[in-house]
């Protein structure tokens, strides 16, 4: 907490400070099912705790290395806790739809912002340097918790901030479009604009929200929402799961 409440200070009465609106609590589609408030919601958060659990069973099967998927086995270390984050997103997300309000969505954007630091860690792990990666992953994780702790204490105080958070998800979106560019030791380096677009698809639907709903009141597009970034996760997965070691001559010493 000690990182968050640095990082309120240096952003209390900043001109600039983006307070978490109350409008962004109203979603769409309200509609209960089996007894269930906001049942699609809640329900469209499972293909996160599957794809996550997928992803850690891939990274550790027990035996030997997973397909020929890590050069170096300790590049395995960041992706295994952006699935752990990713499989955590379901139930914080299903506990915040259940009944959303501030108190709640702290516990929805916690582990997404485990996600955001470790994918930065896996990008600098696998590109730049394994040993400086690994060591940097719990730190950056532990900043990206730092983001959401400084937003929730200072909406507890009257002057909400979301700066942080927001600089937090711009820089890992600037990261995922600068992977392809860095030096691949593995094929499918081109996956990562995939992810990218499936991010961006998400943040689409989740703007048009009630915009969606309104179109014969199927689905709205925070369920949408949820369904696209799931499948962001699953296609990081099966980035690990097919890609395979380039040729000694383009692999980065």
């Amino acid at each position: 907490m000690g990182i968050g409440l640095l990082m309120l200070r240096l952003q209390v009465e900043h001109p600039l400070a983006m307070a978490q609106p109350d409008s962004y609590h109203d979603f769409a589609d309200k509609r209960p099912v089996l007894g269930l408030p906001n049942f699609w919601n809640v329900a469209s958060n499972l293909p996160f705790a599957l794809i996550g659990l997928w992803g850690m069973v891939f990274l550790f099967p027990g035996t030997g290395e997973p397909h020929q998927s890590f050069l170096d086995p300790r590049e395995r270390w960041p992706y295994l806790v952006l699935f752990i984050g990713l499989f955590l997103t379901c139930f914080g997300s299903a506990y915040y739809h259940f009944s959303p309000s501030n108190a709640t969505l702290l516990w929805d954007r916690l582990p997404m912002s485990i996600m955001f630091g470790a994918f930065v860690a896996a990008v600098i792990t696998e590109r730049i340097d394994v040993e400086f990666g690994v060591k940097l992953l719990p730190f950056l994780v532990l900043f990206s918790i730092a983001t959401v702790a400084q937003w929730y204490y200072s909406e507890l105080h009257g002057h909400g901030d979301l700066g942080w958070y927001a600089a937090l998800q711009i820089y890992s979106v600037l990261v995922l479009l600068a992977a392809p560019i860095l030096r691949p030791r593995y094929t499918r380096n081109w996956d990562f604009l995939i992810v990218f677009a499936l991010y961006a698809l998400a943040k689409i639907f989740e703007t048009l929200d009630h915009r969606i709903y309104s179109l014969g009141h199927i689905v709205s597009g925070h369920t949408l929402k949820h369904l696209a970034a799931a499948v962001a996760g699953y296609w990081i997965l099966r980035m690990l799961q097919n890609r395979a070691l380039l040729p000694s001559e383009f692999i980065a010493h």
